[in-house]
């Protein structure tokens, strides 16, 4: 495979909810969500989580920078990287920043203008140095960043509503499914759909079906889900992701064991880790 042709996703974030670093997420990691998929010479970003920092560091000496970046939702621990990813200071470089959940009642720009104001931020987004454009879209719509490049949306059932994403680049897709609770009568169709005969499944696996009686209303899913998703959907990889606080790496190689067991194949996302399908 050429550059031209490379198709991949590296995680920089895996959490959610809140970053847990320390010694007992050092093997998955503790930073909450993000993901750089990479089309070809096109680089695009998912979420903004704590993960976007460290990304950040990686691209400060690749100027000028010309990228986008999608949020599934605008809920603190996907945005809070924002405003400590480097490349925003570096003047010549080049962002434009996409929500399709916010509409009609407010706007991408608004939102993260509102989250870095003063007494909750010592700084507005106007200290950025990039040029950044913010584009609110309605989701469900099918998006074209860059030629060749296809990008797929649909609802997510969480609480403030969120998105979920369908990259499609030279005949492969991944799809990032996160911040969503299944139905327990029924599988959601939205997501049946988006992710139909995808080769790689990224899916919100916060909870075990153990798990999720305590917690149900919360907006997120279990990894059996993720599992029963993709068999329905005839997907090809799964990814278990967006892991809880409180799931330290014993717990993670657990789960990792157990879904083996029940879906061979099936990944946990560690940070750093990079996947092509």
């Amino acid at each position: 495979m050429t550059k031209q042709e490379e198709f991949s996703v590296t995680f920089w974030g895996v959490r959610g909810s809140i970053a847990c670093p320390g010694p007992e997420t050092v093997r998955y990691g503790g930073n909450t969500s993000c993901l750089e998929v990479i089309c070809g010479d096109y680089r695009v970003i998912f979420d903004g989580g704590t993960g976007l920092r460290k990304l950040g560091g990686k691209l400060v000496g690749q100027a000028p920078v010309d990228s986008d970046i999608f949020f599934t939702h605008s809920h603190f621990d996907h945005v809070c990287g924002l405003p400590f990813f480097v490349p925003f200071f570096v003047p010549g470089n080049r962002f434009r920043l996409w929500a399709g959940h916010l509409l009609p009642e407010h706007t991408l720009k608004q939102v993260l203008v509102e989250m870095m104001m003063a007494p909750l931020f010592p700084v507005p987004p106007e200290i950025f140095q990039a040029d950044v454009i913010y584009e609110d879209f309605n989701c469900g719509d099918v998006l074209k960043p860059r030629e060749g490049v296809t990008i797929r949306t649909a609802p997510l059932n969480h609480p403030n509503r969120a998105t979920g994403y369908r990259i499609e680049f030279n005949g492969n897709s991944i799809c990032y499914i996160t911040d969503t609770e299944h139905f327990e009568d029924t599988i959601d169709q939205n997501v049946l759909d988006l992710v139909s005969g995808a080769d790689i499944v990224i899916y919100d696996a916060t909870y075990s079906d153990e798990e999720y009686p305590r917690f149900k209303g919360f907006g997120h899913s279990t990894w059996q889900e993720g599992v029963r998703m993709v068999e329905a959907a005839g997907a090809k990889t799964l990814v278990i992701f967006h892991h809880d606080p409180s799931h330290d790496d014993d717990f993670m190689d657990e789960i990792a064991k157990q879904a083996e067991a029940v879906h061979p194949g099936t990944i946990v996302a560690r940070e750093g880790m990079t996947l092509k399908p």
